[in-house]
C-alpha cells in the first residue's frame, strides 16, 4: 500500500516560508540542498515532509514565474516502483521524468496524473519522514 509522505511548495522566499512553517507548525529542518536544478529546505514532523522549493534563476522545475507559490509535487512511498509504475499506466497516468542524483536531491520517478498534476513514488522514502527503505 502507497503513504502519502511528501508535499513540495514552490516559494518565493524559502528561508522565510521555512522560519514560518517552523514556528507555526513546530515543524523540523531535516535537511537543505543546492543544486543546478533549483534550492530545497525539508521539514518533517517525523512522519510527513514538507519539502520548500525555489528556483532562483527560473531554472529547473520551476511553475508559473519565479513570484508563484503553491502546490509542486507530492510524493508516495510505495512497496514496488515496478508495480506502481503499471498501475499508474493502466489508470491513465504516465511517466514524467527521473531527477538526475545531484548531492542532496532525492531521485525519484516523476509521473503525472490524468489531470496533468505531478507526483513522485520513491521505494527509499525522504529525508526524516519517518520511514526508511520500505521491504517487499
Amino acid at each position: 500500500m502507497a503513504k502519502l509522505r511528501h508535499i513540495a511548495m514552490q516559494v518565493p522566499d524559502i528561508e522565510r516560508a521555512a522560519r514560518f512553517y517552523e514556528t507555526c507548525f513546530d515543524l523540523k529542518r531535516v535537511h537543505q540542498a543546492e543544486s543546478p536544478i533549483g534550492n530545497a529546505i525539508m521539514l518533517s514532523d517525523g512522519v510527513m515532509n514538507l519539502t520548500l522549493l525555489n528556483f532562483p534563476d527560473g531554472k529547473g522545475g520551476q511553475k508559473h514565474g519565479p513570484d508563484w507559490a503553491g502546490l509542486h509535487h507530492m510524493g508516495f512511498l510505495v512497496d514496488s516502483e515496478a508495480e506502481t509504475k503499471a498501475r499508474i499506466e493502466k489508470a491513465g497516468g504516465s511517466f514524467y521524468m527521473t531527477l538526475p542524483p545531484y548531492p542532496g536531491v532525492d531521485a525519484e520517478a516523476k509521473y503525472k496524473d490524468v489531470n496533468g498534476v505531478v507526483f513522485d513514488i520513491s521505494e527509499h522514502g525522504w529525508h526524516n519522514s519517518g520511514e526508511g527503505k520500505r521491504k517487499s
